[in-house]
């Protein structure tokens, strides 16, 4: 089944990518650059120079998928991480292109 949610752990690749990369490319990346394992479960993120390609790496039972959307018009506008870790929500608001201007977000309950 092809999903990802909230479950699912994200990981931004914090320089811009070659979009001609695929699976092998992205996995020497993510374990070179990105001091990561790719076969983790965890998604990785990667964004073109212009931010107009988007690809997401994932690796589930049997092998690798991989999701790629060219925007037509306009970019992707990358959210703020800590530490290369994106928050499900603000992958959401990334891929659909909606920009939060202010928000206060209040503070949660999480585990150590």
């Amino acid at each position: 089944m092809f999903a990802l949610g909230s479950s699912h752990r994200f990981y931004l690749y914090d320089s811009h990518c070659d979009m001609r990369k695929s699976f092998d490319g992205l996995c020497g990346l993510i374990k070179s650059v990105m001091q990561r394992q790719a076969t983790s479960g965890e998604v990785f993120v990667f964004l073109n120079r212009s931010r107009t390609h988007i690809k997401l790496l994932h690796w589930e039972k049997g092998g690798f998928v991989l999701y790629y959307k060219r925007l037509e018009s306009g970019t992707f506008l990358p959210p703020h991480v800590k530490n290369g870790e994106l928050f499900w929500s603000d992958l959401v608001l990334m891929v659909e292109g909606i920009q939060v201007v202010k928000s206060i977000q209040k503070r949660r309950f999480s585990l150590p």
